[in-house]
């Protein structure tokens, strides 16, 4: 390069650093609320946290980033890979957000910082009417960002593209149709195996009676075992277990503690840190930048969702961690073998909790949240209306009916924050990584490898194919980098059907 334009990439370089300053301000600032903030501090700590984003969303769409994108832009085949991935995630950012005004955008981050703390107080009450105002207006906010932003065909692809890139409503529906033409006559043979007696019933009276202080052994232990680097992080505690990254060297994660079933942390932090796991093993190279981040959503679920399920939940991972899980838990797990956690690990049966869903049930509690959300940005569905959509489509799709609020349309925070067209990120992301599994498995035998507490290697694998590059690949060369192929949700239906009609010998 040019010592000229050698100038201008460092040039961009230094504002890019300005504007991610601002965004981890904002993230840290989300952090604390979520981990204990003090309660009568929401007010203040919304206001400045809104300022703050608003700063950081100028930055994004000024005459200044115009200004970078298109003089570098001409120069783009002779720029280095960072520069070139920094390049495409603030094209991307600029045409997409350009439309909204600075002040309206800060305004609605100071809403839903202010939002989660309602929401949070709506759980704990189980009473939706506490959040119902904040929810209305997150929605009228997202409905005019829709309309600034501009669509091609459905206002709710603009939402699916903020996650997942390219993402479409016409896509996710021959998707939820393949998963759903799968999943639900799977779940009614096994239900029907389990009535006729045909499945042996499932121990679970070791589950309860573990309180809080165990459970943190418990949850440092699986961590450790999953290859989470806590030189790098930590766990802590929130109301709806997340993870969050301040970088590869800053990957923190949270869970949530029921005393009644030790195995939703268990599964929670495995989740979270699937996310984490992939932080830290990012290419040092793009450190402290934009690319210093997952690609999407959907590929970032699929590791998280590869840890929780994929390994967590296999036979050969309770019998690596069984001895060391009946020294955590002792004297709990007397009496009790690995075969008995594997059978807990994976029962399958409906109910009204997404977190706490098992494999098969999962994807139907993501459909439900994606036809809801469907229904508010394309059929005029309101806040008025979504529990009773809620409670109907959880009765049509699975089978129960939540008993109050908290188990209902107020089990998830994601609304608050206003983060629609997410929630279908968790089924894909699940069918990604039965995708990468069976790639995995042309290589290496995995059961073996986690048998022999191997998982290392399945992180190495991990860490080479998507890992690695954090946000310089699409989604799409990922997949096709390993196989040659693109998304196909094949390999999620025959991860299902193998797995569960061995469980339950349909």
């Amino acid at each position: 390069m040019t010592t000229d334009l050698n100038r201008r990439v460092r040039e961009f370089h230094e504002y890019l650093d300005k504007m991610q300053a601002l965004g981890r301000a904002v993230g840290l600032s989300h952090w604390d609320q979520s981990t204990g903030a003090p309660k009568g501090g929401v007010a203040g700590r919304s206001k400045f946290t809104g300022i703050l984003a608003g700063m950081e969303f100028s930055m994004k769409i000024s005459a200044q980033m115009k200004h970078f994108i298109d003089e570098l832009g001409a120069d783009r085949d002779i720029l280095d890979e960072l520069t070139r991935g920094l390049l495409r995630r603030c094209q991307r950012d600029y045409d997409a957000y350009a439309g909204i005004p600075p002040d309206e955008y800060g305004a609605f981050c100071e809403l839903t910082a202010r939002a989660e703390a309602a929401w949070e107080d709506a759980k704990h009450r189980s009473d939706y009417s506490l959040f119902k105002p904040f929810l209305s207006d997150i929605i009228a906010f997202k409905k005019r960002f829709v309309e600034y932003r501009g669509y091609d065909k459905r206002p709710y692809d603009a939402l699916l593209d903020e996650f997942e890139p390219g993402m479409t409503v016409d896509q996710l529906d021959l998707f939820f149709g393949d998963v759903k033409g799968a999943v639900v006559p799977l779940l009614k043979r096994i239900i029907e195996a389990r009535n006729k007696g045909g499945v042996k019933p499932v121990r679970t009276d070791f589950l309860s009676g573990v309180p809080r202080r165990r459970q943190l052994a418990v949850t440092r232990l699986v961590c450790e075992k999953l290859g989470y680097d806590f030189d790098r992080g930590l766990i802590a505690e929130s109301e709806h277990p997340f993870s969050t990254s301040f970088g590869r060297n800053d990957c923190r994660i949270t869970t949530h503690y029921l005393e009644e079933n030790w195995l939703s942390s268990f599964f929670s932090v495995a989740h979270e840190a699937g996310h984490a796991i992939y932080e830290q093993n990012k290419r040092p190279d793009i450190q402290d930048t934009l690319m210093d981040d997952g690609v999407s959503c959907a590929i970032h679920e699929s590791q998280s969702r590869f840890y929780e399920n994929i390994v967590c939940r296999r036979r050969e991972f309770w019998d690596y961690i069984y001895d060391d899980m009946k020294n955590a838990l002792s004297p709990r797990l007397d009496g009790v073998g690995a075969d008995e956690l594997f059978a807990a690990a994976n029962i399958v049966e409906p109910g009204p909790i997404r977190i706490e869903a098992d494999e098969v049930t999962y994807p139907l509690h993501v459909l439900v949240r994606y036809e809801l959300e469907k229904a508010v940005f394309e059929e005029g569905a309101g806040a008025d209306d979504l529990p009773a959509l809620w409670n109907e489509k959880y009765a049509r799709y699975l089978g129960v009916a939540p008993k109050n609020d908290a188990e209902g349309i107020l089990q998830d925070v994601h609304w608050s924050d206003g983060s629609f067209g997410y929630f279908p990120s968790y089924a894909v992301g699940s069918a990604y990584s039965a995708q990468f599994l069976a790639y995995m498995n042309r290589e290496f035998d995995v059961g073996g490898a986690v048998a022999n507490g191997g998982i290392q290697r399945l992180t190495g694998w991990l860490r080479e194919h998507i890992h690695q590059y954090g946000g310089l690949r699409t989604p799409d060369e990922l997949v096709r980098g390993i196989a040659g192929e693109g998304f196909d949700s094949k390999y999620y239906v025959d991860y299902l059907n193998g797995k569960y009609y061995s469980i339950y010998r349909l």
